[in-house]
Parts: C-alpha cells; sequence; structure tokens
C-alpha cells in the first residue's frame, strides 16, 4: 500500500498559508479546520516551511500569550521532509517515527505540494489492512 492510495481514499486538498502571517493566525486557521499542522508557501508555490500546533504551544509556553503576535517564521520549521506518493504506507509510518513528526507533506515528481499525510491517516490504513487481513483468514479458515 502506498501513500498514493491514501490521497485517493481522503482526497489532496492541503491547507497552505503564505509565510508572512503570525502565530495567532494560524492558530486560529488550525482550530477552525481542526487541524494539526499548516504547510507554508513561498510566493512562487514552493514550501517555505511547516508549522504544527506544536509548534505554537512552544513557542507561548516559553515566550507568553503575546508571542502569538509573531511571525509564523519563528516558530516553523523551515527544513521540511516530505515524501513522495509511491512511498509506502510501512516506510512512511517508520519514517514519521524515526524523525518524530505526526505531519507529512506529499510532493509530486516536480517537488510540487499535492497532498499531505498525517500520522493518523498511516494508522487508519494499517489498522484497516490488518482487519482485511484477519478477515481473509477467517475466510479462509471457515471454508477448509
Amino acid at each position: 500500500m502506498t501513500i498514493k492510495r491514501i490521497l485517493e481514499e481522503k482526497g489532496r486538498d492541503v491547507t497552505t498559508l503564505g509565510s508572512d502571517v503570525t502565530l495567532a493566525q494560524v492558530a486560529e486557521i488550525l482550530s477552525e479546520k481542526r487541524i494539526g499542522a499548516i504547510v507554508l508557501l513561498e510566493n512562487d508555490g514552493s514550501i517555505a516551511g511547516i508549522v504544527s500546533e506544536r509548534d505554537i504551544v512552544r513557542v507561548v509556553g516559553r515566550s507568553g500569550p503575546d508571542s502569538l503576535k509573531q511571525s509564523v517564521k519563528d516558530a516553523m520549521t523551515p527544513k521540511v521532509v516530505t515524501c513522495s506518493e509511491d512511498l509506502t504506507v510501512d516506510q512512511a509510518l517508520m519514517l514519521m517515527t524515526e524523525r518524530r513528526f505526526r505531519h507529512l507533506p506529499v510532493t509530486d515528481e516536480n517537488g510540487s505540494l499535492c497532498g499531505f499525510i498525517s500520522i493518523g491517516d498511516v494508522v487508519k490504513r494499517k489498522i484497516s489492512d490488518a482487519e482485511a487481513e484477519a478477515s481473509q483468514m477467517r475466510d479462509y479458515i471457515h471454508t477448509t
């Protein structure tokens, strides 16, 4: 199973913002859309960074609520790890676990953003696959 299959099922919509917004604006969008991270884009559409709810909590915890007025550039991760659609679900799970992040932008062969997956998407796929395999095993056992 590949990331492409997850994107085909869940859709390819990605919430993005420019990198010139404040942390308060990011927090508002995260809350409104009930998501955990936003990809930040440069004017040319390339990925400038990613910011998650955890990034915002770290800044607020360190500097207080006034830090929400800061630019998102102060909290974002500028070196974004991405993956391609042909990455397997197991490879994505390993990458996200080893690197300790929960959100992974997906890029096409040109490096353009074409999707976004979360650890929840990957775990949901793994559970679905395990349930299907168990069902097939039960069917096999009952027919023999």
